[in-house]
């Protein structure tokens, strides 16, 4: 899920080991088309406490640019989105479902699960290849196969603010994360670049 199509696979290859040599995960890529050009969109955050500064967007993104300068694995103009994954992130990669246990989330499946593709719940885990969901109005704890999912995003609930703001004073940081005052709760940390195929 890291990677939706052949071609954001193919990119996830190249941008992996850029963003470990900066010490960076890739949590998700996707390549979208656009009315005048393509957006490659990178989400990242470094390993340690699953966050991302500006400054390591914007390393990231320059160390992209300069191999996909040399590489062009992208034919025509496209932009270069760097960011980190939010508050109510994407859950992308097995170990997502650990780390944000006890967390609401909505799942979404490639195919019928008992009559539905659509699931909200308390996340409980992951185990032998499933994630583990207590669902709204179920008592038994739900396994949905990693592998079957489409989509899986944490739902934005006053807990799940609690916990970054937690995380941030843990920091140091500002418990308002610096931002203007009226600005969005769950504003990405962004830095956007530009580039076109020079062929």
């Amino acid at each position: 899920m890291r990677a939706k199509t052949a071609q954001d696979r193919q990119l996830l290859e190249l941008i992996d080991p850029i963003a470990e040599s900066l010490g960076l995960d890739v949590v998700r890529v996707r390549l979208m088309s656009g009315s005048k050009r393509q957006r490659l969109q990178i989400m990242a955050e470094r390993p340690s406490d699953h966050d991302i500064s500006v400054e390591q967007c914007a390393k990231l993104s320059r160390a992209v640019s300069e191999v996909f300068d040399a590489a062009d694995p992208i034919s025509g103009e496209y932009l270069l989105e760097v960011s980190s994954p939010g508050i109510d992130r994407p859950l992308t990669r097995p170990i997502d479902f650990d780390l944000f246990e006890g967390e609401e989330a909505r799942l979404e499946t490639d195919r019928m699960i008992e009559g539905r593709k659509r699931f909200k719940g308390v996340l409980a885990g992951f185990e032998d290849g499933n994630v583990l969901i207590d669902l709204e109005g179920e008592e038994d704890t739900a396994l949905i196969p990693f592998d079957w999912l489409s989509d899986a995003k944490l739902v934005l609930t006053d807990a799940l603010m609690k916990r970054g703001a937690a995380i941030r004073a843990a920091r140091g940081e500002p418990e308002d994360d610096g931002l203007p005052e009226g600005a969005a709760e769950d504003a990405d940390t962004d830095t956007t670049t530009p580039s076109e195929d020079k062929a």
